[in-house]
């Protein structure tokens, strides 16, 4: 599984002009199942995203988590993070998981986010949604549990297509 995570000031996603959710400081995180992903992957990846040192200490330092300081975690699923670009001007979608596959592990992570943090908000799997975000610092980071090589980042075959909150997510 992947994870595209924003720390952020504050960040929210609408469906149809609804608030769907929303958070203040915390962090933003895009999800993708990609093909042979595991129910392990999803718990592996959560707890990488809970316990990433991405918020600053006294000192200014990267050392605390999201839970060591209370913030939120808005989950929007975003299957375009499997894109393959390697070839071509379109890209192609062959390596994310297929639709209810990634359904089951997009509310499996929720969950289990869900019962594992005190804020937790969401998009709306497979709907068209609008993401606003304020990105603290700016700080992005990439995550990636599963057969591919860990935390490597998108590989050549597995480039995202605009990594930024313009891009569609889903």
């Amino acid at each position: 599984m992947l994870a595209l995570v924003q720390r952020v000031s504050e960040a929210s996603v609408r469906v149809d002009g609804e608030l769907t959710g929303e958070i203040g400081p915390g962090l933003l995180v895009f999800v993708c199942a990609e093909r042979g992903d595991s129910d392990d992957d999803a718990a592996r990846l959560l707890q990488r995203v809970l316990r990433l040192r991405c918020f600053g200490d006294e000192a200014g330092r990267m050392n605390r988590s999201v839970q060591n300081v209370g913030g939120g975690l808005l989950l929007v699923s975003q299957f375009t993070l499997a894109a393959d670009t390697s070839s071509g001007n379109r890209p192609g979608f062959s390596l994310a998981a297929a639709p209810d596959e990634a359904r089951r592990l997009y509310e499996l992570f929720v969950a289990r986010a869900r019962d594992a943090h005190p804020r937790v908000a969401t998009g709306v799997f497979g709907a068209d949604m609008k993401v606003a975000l304020v990105n603290d610092g700016p700080v992005t980071l990439w995550l990636r549990t599963g057969s591919a090589t860990p935390d490597a980042g998108p590989s050549s075959a597995a480039a995202p297509v605009g990594a930024s909150a313009s891009a569609r997510a889903s």
